[in-house]
C-alpha cells in the first residue's frame, strides 16, 4: 500500500492582501516586506523536513514563497522546483485588481451569492476544481510510477526517515491512522500555491475523496480560506499500486505555528 505525504501551503503576504485587492491570475504582485517575513518563518519551521518533490504555482508570489522555504532547507536547498499553472490561483476576469467589496458589489447585481459567482471573464469553481483534481492525479501517478520503481520501504529505509522528519513539526503521529504498521512513506511532496486554489481543492478532497479530518478541527476552519503561508499536511494512502482510488486523510489544516514563535511543537 503506497503512501505519500502532501503538504499544501499558502503563498506569503502580498501588498494587495493586505488591501483586500483581487489578484487571481491577472495581477502578478511580489511578496511585501512581510510575506518574505512570512516565507522565511516558514522556512525554519520546515528545514528539518525532508521533501522528495516541490511544486508551485508559476506566479512570482508562490515562486518567492518556495524560495523562501527552500533556502532555509538542510535537506532541500538545491531541489528543483516544479512550476505548474494548474497550482494557480483562480482567473477573477474583471474583479482581478479590484477590492473585495466590488466584488460582492457585482455579485449582488447579478442576484447571486458571491461564495458561488463568476465574475465575467473568470473561471468557475467547478473549473478550478477540475484544475486541482488534474493536478492530484497527476501528482499521484507520479508517485506510484517512482515508487514502482523501488523496492518496498523498511524499518530503516528513507520512507521512514520523510516521515520522521515530518513528525518532528506536524501532529502526524498523534492524528495519523496509519500507526506503526503502516509502509514508510514513498514521497514527501511540498506544494505553494494560492488561497482560493486551495479551498477548492481541500473542498475536492472532501467530497469525493472523503477525506479524514483531525477532531480538533473546526467548522469555521474547514469552510476558511487559508491564511498567508498556512500549511496544510494530507497523507494519501493507495490499496495497490494502480492507485484507482486514493484515501486522504488531514493530519493538519492552515497550521500557522511558524508565525506563533512555535516552530518544533506538534499542535493542530
Amino acid at each position: 500500500m503506497p503512501r505519500f505525504a502532501l503538504t499544501v501551503i499558502r503563498h506569503g503576504e502580498t501588498r494587495f492582501n493586505k488591501e483586500k485587492i483581487l489578484q487571481g491570475q491577472g495581477i502578478d504582485e511580489p511578496l511585501s516586506e512581510t510575506g518574505f517575513q512570512q516565507a522565511a518563518a516558514a522556512g525554519l519551521f520546515l528545514h528539518k523536513v525532508k521533501f522528495t518533490h516541490a511544486f508551485s504555482s508559476d506566479l512570482i508570489r508562490t515562486k518567492q514563497t518556495m524560495h523562501g522555504i527552500l533556502e532555509k532547507s538542510k535537506f532541500c536547498k538545491d531541489m528543483t522546483v516544479m512550476y505548474d499553472s494548474r497550482l494557480r490561483e483562480r482567473k477573477y476576469g474583471i474583479a482581478e485588481g479590484k477590492v473585495l467589496t466590488e466584488l460582492r458589489a457585482l455579485a449582488k447585481a447579478a442576484q447571486e451569492e458571491i461564495t458561488i459567482f463568476t465574475p465575467p471573464g473568470g473561471e468557475t469553481l467547478d473549473q478550478v476544481r477540475l484544475r486541482g483534481k488534474d493536478f492530484f492525479s497527476y501528482l499521484c501517478q507520479l508517485v506510484l510510477k517512482e515508487a514502482g520503481q523501488q523496492e518496498q520501504p523498511s524499518q530503516e529505509a528513507p520512507g521512514n526517515s520523510l516521515e520522521s522528519s515530518l513528525t518532528e513539526v506536524f501532529p502526524l503521529g498523534k492524528n495519523s491512522r496509519g500507526g506503526d504498521a503502516a509502509p514508510g512513506l514513498a514521497a514527501s511532496v511540498l506544494v505553494v500555491s494560492h488561497g482560493a486554489y486551495m479551498k477548492t481543492l481541500f473542498g475536492y478532497f472532501l467530497s469525493d475523496l472523503k477525506c479524514s479530518l483531525p477532531a480538533t478541527l473546526s467548522k469555521s476552519e474547514l469552510v476558511s480560506v487559508s491564511p498567508n503561508t498556512g500549511m496544510s499536511l494530507f497523507i494519501v494512502s493507495f490499496e495497490d499500486a494502480e492507485g484507482v482510488t486514493p484515501t486522504v486523510e488531514c493530519v493538519c489544516m492552515n497550521l500557522l505555528d511558524h508565525l506563533n514563535g512555535k516552530a518544533g511543537t506538534r499542535s493542530v
